[in-house]
């Protein structure tokens, strides 16, 4: 039996909790995924890059007020790779032995 390629950039324990976070609450912004996650800011804002380069997410830096605001969105192509993933992972599970 050939087990399906999990996608790489998915397979990061926190990019997933990015993902997974963004695909129930559609949009969010920086700090609420941070305190969701857990993760130090230098780190979130490196895996949001990623994400980001890879076209799974979209990044909009904007104001309120005088603060920053980074706010993240799921992209099409992240929801498909996504869901591609969690298709992946379930074949892993399913094994008949």
């Amino acid at each position: 039996m050939m087990f399906p390629t999990l996608d790489p950039l998915l397979h990061s324990e926190l990019r997933l909790a990015v993902m997974s976070l963004l695909i129930s609450a559609e949009e969010a912004e920086f700090p609420y995924i941070k305190e969701q996650t857990g993760a130090t800011a230098g780190n979130l804002s490196v895996q949001i890059d990623k994400l980001s380069a890879a076209g799974y997410i979209e990044v909009e830096k904007t104001f309120k007020g005088k603060k920053p605001c980074t706010l993240c969105r799921i992209a099409p192509a992240g929801l498909r790779a996504f869901e591609e993933y969690v298709e992946a992972l379930k074949s892993y599970l399913d094994v008949k032995q």
